[in-house]
């Protein structure tokens, strides 16, 4: 996924209008009181800490959808590693819409920076094996397809996107059905012939009985030790593997050796720290 002007027009308007009728819901009481209507300023972006940058296009439309003639000027690019200190950007216009966006933007561009930067980490722990670094569902509700798209922006890629995009049979997904093979064949016979069937098994048995109904991906969730590594063989040349469950930046390296296909993690989306941005500088013209 990309930041495209469709994707903006789309569903991102949506979202970061509903993010400032949440803090605007009639007027911004304290830049009204003290800054004339038509003044205008400019203030500047400043980064303190070390990261990644995503989210500059959000940022800078939370402006634009305030006041279009409102000018955010970067000096760093979506994506780029910046250190603290660093000015990332000027904004320039109307001084209340300047202290009006300002939070709204800042959120949207701390929160999906911190997901960029966290996943740049855990993807250089993977830099020169095959196995890609995935996200999950496991995002803010409604900010999902900004905190997806942060991840790519930090080197990662993003599983499937909603219940429509895929099909994943879990736990209960599994009891649902009967077992593992009634699911696997429910799900052949239901979902269009296009799609890979992927499935989670937690035990060497569940991942025997997965392979012989002909699965495309196993998910070994929570697997570890010599189950983990048996698995891995088992699956190998007859289905995908991917790792998932509770992996995070500290444990990722014991998994890279295993040669696996993909490692999903959750801590991706909900365990990032924001990156610390400021607006700061803010002057009369």
């Amino acid at each position: 996924m990309k930041a495209s002007n469709v994707t903006m027009k789309l569903h991102w308007d949506e979202v970061i209008l509903a993010a400032l009728k949440e803090d605007i819901p009639w007027e911004d009481v304290s830049a009204n009181a003290v800054v004339p209507e038509e003044a205008l300023g400019h203030a500047d972006l400043i980064a303190k800490a070390d990261g990644v940058l995503a989210g500059l296009p959000v940022f800078a439309r939370t402006f634009a959808l305030l006041d279009e003639q409102t000018q955010v000027v970067f000096h760093a690019a979506e994506g780029d590693f910046v250190t603290a200190g660093t000015r990332i950007a000027e904004v320039t216009g109307r001084m209340r819409v300047i202290l009006s966006g300002e939070r709204t933007a800042l959120n949207f561009l701390q929160r999906m920076s911190g997901i960029a930067t966290y996943t740049r980490k855990m993807a250089d722990l993977l830099a020169g094996t095959h196995t890609k670094l995935l996200d999950t569902r496991k995002t803010t509700p409604l900010l999902r397809s900004f905190e997806k798209y942060a991840v790519t922006v930090g080197g990662g890629s993003n599983h499937r996107f909603n219940l429509s995009d895929g099909v994943l049979l879990k736990d209960n997904h599994i009891g649902a059905a009967g077992g593992v093979r009634q699911a696997i064949e429910r799900a052949r016979a239901y979902a269009p012939f296009v799609r890979k069937i992927e499935i989670e098994v937690e035990t060497l048995d569940e991942l025997d009985e997965a392979l012989d109904a002909g699965v495309d991906i196993v998910m070994l969730d929570n697997m570890k030790g010599d189950a983990l590594t048996e698995a891995v063989r088992r699956a190998r040349g007859r289905a995908e593997t991917e790792i998932s469950g509770n992996v995070t930046q500290e444990n990722l390296q014991r998994y890279v050796s295993l040669g696996v296909d993909y490692i999903s993690s959750g801590a991706l989306t909900h365990s990032a720290p924001i990156l610390d941005l400021s607006l700061k500088h803010l002057k009369s013209m």
